[in-house]
């Protein structure tokens, strides 16, 4: 029998299992998506950092999930489905939680979860010239001088914020290089870096093309999972890896979530959790957009988001180097291939992708997609969402309800950030590239009730989702699993993904949700 079986073959189940064979466990990892076996064998829109391609709605190896943003404002929500998971998605921003984020945890009865119990995972992933480890997973930064970085870097000095030059040094909050997952302007997922080496491993079966459905509890264990043809594949453990969306629907799906929800939609109910699906945490986020007065370097391998601005109250301004109407592009052999149109080659997956999304906001988005951006968002949110169980059918998507800006502080909060990206566009750093803002008059900036209302109609997410499988003690009601991982109810069963994160961390959670893996190895490894 196998040791594990690792369900979801993204960012911190590729580091899992890697972990988990080099400690001498054989190992099944189930991925929903394509399987690429080596590096090179990924599509363009996966390897090129400078795109984000394969994030467009309608791609194949994109979830295609849509959420609730606030009440009636709906929006898609990119989840990567193939090997490597989001890893292979997103922007490439690879900041490690804070030491206030893993700290905080575990002041919450999680001490195996503090800075210090972390280091290790996190020293152990990346390969990161300032901090001399030699991890998998190249840590770069991008310093070449840019005129928008360059002016916008100044502009946060001359309003008083100090340089930030290794935003994964613990040092106070300010301006400087993103920390980024690229080697040579390739997007090196987690599964190029920990599974490629591994393929021809005797402990390591991957198979792609593989969805679970349901896990296997018998008298209170859990056995294996089924994947959607049938097959049972079972092994003394099964650890969930499945993201902060996909991991709380299987649970649920499975019978293991609150009991109410689960028989509303004629779930059998095999371990009352309540704490499954709830309380999740994101970064509500928008964008400021402005034109410039002159025509700045767009290079075909030129990354788009290599600088950021963080504040001690935990709010982020980034820049974007390129608009979306460039970003959102992949090239091959020469050849130039939108996302968009490659998915337009699939007009029923593309419009089913954006059946939901609220027609206004992609209406807005497409207005401005030329213009150029400052990235805001909060770091640190007061409200909470939740992913509901719609259905006993694996195959329709769970309800996943942000309730962004639900509390006053939340609104207050990202006031303040849309009015600081203003006032970075306004200072004299600025004024030689800024002809103005294009979408942000200055009467809607003077009044809370205008901006709050121009903040509904702009809001987006960052798709950080955590905590909708939350760790916590014994004490604790809402929590799913113990610090250990361990699901609550169910004996052999296990989460390693950023649902088990009490809050999101508040710079990104790629290189925690990576490091999420590594500890999960230990933990395993350990006892």
């Amino acid at each position: 029998m196998t040791d594990v079986v690792v369900v979801g073959a993204g960012s911190a189940g590729c580091a899992l299992a890697a972990r988990l064979v080099d400690a001498g466990r054989s190992v099944l990892l189930l991925e929903a998506g394509t399987d690429h076996r080596r590096p090179e064998d990924f599509p363009a829109t996966i390897r090129e950092a400078a795109t984000m391609g394969a994030a467009v709605p309608g791609h194949p190896a994109n979830w295609d999930l849509t959420g609730e943003l606030t009440d009636g404002v709906r929006w898609p929500v990119p989840r990567g489905k193939v090997l490597g998971g989001s890893s292979a998605l997103n922007g490439t921003y690879f900041i490690r939680a804070t030491r206030e984020d893993c700290d905080g945890w575990a002041a919450l009865g999680n001490d195996l979860w503090s800075a210090d119990a972390l280091r290790p995972a996190f020293d152990r992933s990346e390969a990161d010239p300032l901090h001399g480890t030699t991890g998998p997973l190249p840590v770069s930064r991008v310093t070449d001088p840019h005129p928008i970085t360059d002016a916008f870097t100044a502009a946060c000095l001359e309003l008083g914020f100090p340089a930030e030059p290794d935003k994964n040094a613990d040092a106070p909050p300010g301006v400087g290089p993103v920390p980024l997952n690229v080697r040579d302007g390739v997007r090196v997922n987690a599964a190029m870096a920990y599974l490629s080496p591994r393929r021809d491993s005797p402990g390591l079966t991957v198979r792609g093309d593989s969805p679970v459905v349901r896990v296997l509890v018998e008298h209170g264990r859990a056995v294996g999972v089924r994947t959607a043809d049938g097959t049972e594949h079972r092994a003394a453990e099964v650890v969930l890896s499945c993201g902060a969306v996909g991991t709380p629907h299987l649970l649920m799906l499975s019978g293991i979530g609150p009991a109410d929800a689960l028989r509303a939609v004629g779930v059998d109910v095999l371990a009352d959790v309540p704490g499954v699906g709830a309380d999740v945490t994101d970064h509500p986020d928008l964008y400021v957009t402005w034109s410039p007065t002159r025509r700045t370097p767009m290079p075909r391998g030129m990354l788009p988001l290599t600088t950021a601005l963080n504040t001690p109250d935990h709010l982020e301004v980034m820049p974007w180097l390129k608009p979306f109407s460039k970003v959102m592009l992949s090239r091959s052999d020469g050849h130039a291939l939108s996302g968009l149109a490659e998915v337009l080659r699939r007009p029923g997956a593309t419009l089913r992708a954006l059946r939901g999304t609220s027609p206004a906001k992609v209406w807005q988005q497409a207005r401005t997609r030329d213009d150029l951006y400052l990235g805001v968002a909060l770091q640190a949110e007061d409200s909470r969402g939740t992913v509901g169980l719609t259905s006993a059918d694996p195959s329709v998507q769970p309800r996943i309800r942000y309730r962004y800006l639900s509390t006053a502080t939340d609104r207050e909060r990202m006031r303040r950030a849309v009015r600081l990206a203003a006032d970075l566009l306004g200072t004299g750093a600025m004024a030689g590239l800024v002809q103005g803002r294009t979408d942000l008059p200055d009467d809607v900036l003077a009044d809370d009730a205008a901006l709050d209302r121009w903040t509904r109609a702009h809001l987006a997410t960052a798709i950080h989702l955590s905590g909708s499988a939350r760790m916590g003690p014994a004490g604790d009601p809402g929590a799913v699993v113990d610090q250990h991982l361990r699901v609550r109810g169910v004996e052999g069963l296990r989460v390693a993904d950023t649902s088990v994160l009490p809050t999101v961390p508040t710079r990104g959670p790629a290189a925690t949700a990576v490091a999420v893996g590594e500890r999960a190895a230990e933990l395993m490894t350990e006892l």
